[in-house]
């Protein structure tokens, strides 16, 4: 394992991450932990195991692995109606950031969504998760719009890599 701090003092860490993908088909047990990343990182946005189920179907979701032991999870959701946009969200559970497993769900992601298509991509990121924004802006994101959903309390955030 190497320890790299890139600019933002963010750790890059290069190690052996095992990456699941999470599809209409899969196992009771992945599509429960990508379910248990989304609902801990985004805890005011709560998605039922069908919910997982339905957006595996139209979206591209992984799972990170470290030797067994879940860190993240990632969605790439693919252009649509010819717009060229795609949004690729990285997602780590608190206790595993900073050690670079973000910036790794982030350029997998991004290089599924330019396979898929995308000329531009997007990301989004809940308020409330600081260390998301501040990735987000490291990686050359700029804020384009805030917005509540309907019965939520804590802005989104929509930005668009630059």
């Amino acid at each position: 394992m190497v320890d790299v701090r890139g600019a933002g003092g963010f750790a890059a860490v290069m190690t052996d991450l095992q990456l699941r993908r999470v599809d209409g088909d899969a196992a009771h047990e992945d599509i429960a932990d990508w379910q248990r990343v989304h609902n801990t990182v985004i805890p005011t946005h709560f998605l039922s195991l069908d919910d997982v189920r339905e957006r595996a179907g139209r979206h591209h979701l992984e799972l990170a692995y470290l030797d067994g032991v879940l860190v993240g999870s990632s969605t790439v959701r693919p252009p649509e109606d010819g717009t060229g946009t795609a949004t690729v969200i990285a997602r780590v559970l608190a206790e595993h950031r900073r050690r670079g497993f973000g910036e790794q769900l982030y350029v997998r992601g991004l290089e599924r969504a330019r396979e898929l298509g995308a000329r531009v991509i997007e990301t989004v990121v809940l308020e409330s998760n600081p260390d998301g924004l501040a990735f987000a802006l490291k990686h050359g994101f700029t804020e384009v719009e805030r917005y509540l959903l309907e019965g939520e309390s804590v802005p989104w955030i929509d930005l668009r890599l630059a």
